[in-house]
């Protein structure tokens, strides 16, 4: 059945759209091969850049390693683009493009693997570097804020310790008026409270001692900061500031081991114990029985009273050291590259840009892919004389002609030429011809 004028209309149209498809792939061929060429370039460049950074040694060999490296890296992108630009596109069936985008894929991955991150340590690195410098400052003074939080929170235990001496003070003033044993003086009473509370005086005093220590040194942690923040954000290499923020941060580091000694609590926490424990009770000096009778059931109340302020005083020094000591903080040196991949979240668009130039090529294969499938549709089911432009048929006619003379050579001509014969002029005689009979009339 002869096809339809709407049919051959259609296939007419496809193959219209098919023919100005592949005039644009044949314009688009003529410099994509120089762009891909630039791309690899570019990624070869920012990976030396990157490989340079993780390279301890500046001198020609680590130079040509780097090149080396560069170079390699430039040349596989090319190839591998170059194979999936021109194969991917031109396969037909869905287990071959299957296949090999998958292989893209592998490909992909190891290109991100040995290019990207380099890239990316290039772009970002300093700045990397610099979060890293930034983050360990914020840990610094986090420790030192702690530090000095629980030795000022230590340093509270002198109020409870200036109040259990004034307790015995007063006790040791009203066992001198007699208010307490009942025998007016300084006896024995009077003695033990003495002796505590001339402990605990002792006590406070240490602690009140400790008080400017604690205010230099957190002072002193505080500038140290400062010089640390403002080499982060200082001009210049980032690899020189680094040596002069790690000799700062080991200064700091002291300085906050310093104010965990500066603490009172452990001191508070021995002297509680020591309080109820160590007692030289006196002779009982009584000038009779019964006066020494109320003297001893006097130090025996006294005792009491001293235990239950000795327990008072350990459990608010034990509260103190209970809280957790500041974590350690110890600054580690690190690379660029190694900066980049510790503080990705931070560096999204140094990383898109890294991976985009080496990946970018994926999506001139899948456009590839589309502009074939198009120009396959666009072409359905015409045999292939149909499709043939007009230069197309010209130079098969050519071809065929080469081909008939090539199978059937003309033989030399061995006669010498005849000479030729003059035309004839236009006054001679024309030859002889008949002429017509005309017919008969109606």
């Amino acid at each position: 059945m002869s096809e339809t004028n709407h049919d051959r209309s259609t296939k007419s149209h496809g193959l219209r759209h098919a023919r100005e498809l592949e005039g644009h792939l044949t314009w688009l061929d003529s410099f994509s091969g120089a762009a891909l060429a630039v791309l690899a370039t570019a990624s070869g460049i920012y990976t030396y850049l990157g490989v340079s950074s993780l390279l301890d040694d500046t001198g020609a060999l680590s130079f040509f390693a780097a090149t080396a490296y560069s170079i390699a890296v430039s040349v596989g992108i090319f190839v591998f683009w170059s194979y999936l630009l021109r194969l991917l596109p031109a396969m037909r069936t869905a287990g071959s493009k299957i296949k090999l985008m998958g292989a893209m894929a592998l490909g992909s991955l190891a290109i991100i693997a040995m290019s990207s991150w380099l890239n990316a340590a290039a772009l970002a690195g300093a700045a990397a570097v610099e979060q890293h410098l930034a983050q360990t400052v914020q840990e610094y003074q986090g420790a030192l804020e702690e530090a000095h939080d629980i030795a000022i929170s230590a340093q509270a235990l002198e109020r409870d310790v200036a109040r259990v001496r004034q307790s015995f003070e007063d006790l040791s003033e009203q066992e001198a008026a007699g208010d307490l044993s009942g025998l007016a003086g300084r006896g024995a009473v009077f003695r033990v409270l003495r002796q505590k509370s001339a402990e605990l005086a002792a006590l406070e005093l240490q602690i009140a001692e400790q008080g400017p220590l604690i205010e230099g040194a957190f002072d002193e942690g505080n500038a140290i900061l400062s010089d640390m923040r403002s080499l982060t954000v200082a001009p210049g290499a980032v690899e020189a500031r680094s040596v002069a923020f790690s000799e700062e941060a080991v200064r700091l580091a002291g300085i906050i081991t310093t104010m965990r000694q500066l603490s009172v609590a452990p001191l508070v926490d021995r002297a509680a114990e020591d309080l109820s424990a160590s007692v030289v009770l006196p002779e009982l000096d009584g000038r009779t029985t019964d006066g020494q009778a109320a003297q001893a059931s006097t130090i025996t109340s006294v005792l009491e009273v001293l235990q239950l302020r000795a327990a008072s005083l350990e459990q608010a020094a034990e509260q103190v050291l209970a809280r957790p000591a500041p974590a350690e903080t110890t600054y580690r040196p690190i690379s660029t590259a190694d900066a980049v991949i510790l503080y990705a979240g931070n560096f999204v668009p140094s990383w898109a840009g890294a991976i985009a130039i080496d990946l970018l090529p994926m999506v001139l294969v899948l456009i590839l892919m589309v502009t074939h499938g198009a120009i396959r549709s666009g072409r359905g089911d015409v045999p292939a004389e149909d499709t043939l432009t007009l230069a197309e048929l010209r130079a098969a006619l050519h071809a065929i002609r080469d081909v008939e003379e090539a199978m059937h050579p003309q033989p030399a001509s061995t006669t010498p030429a005849r000479a030729q014969t003059p035309a004839p002029s236009e006054e001679a005689e024309p030859p002889n011809v008949q002429p017509l009979k005309p017919g008969p009339t109606r």
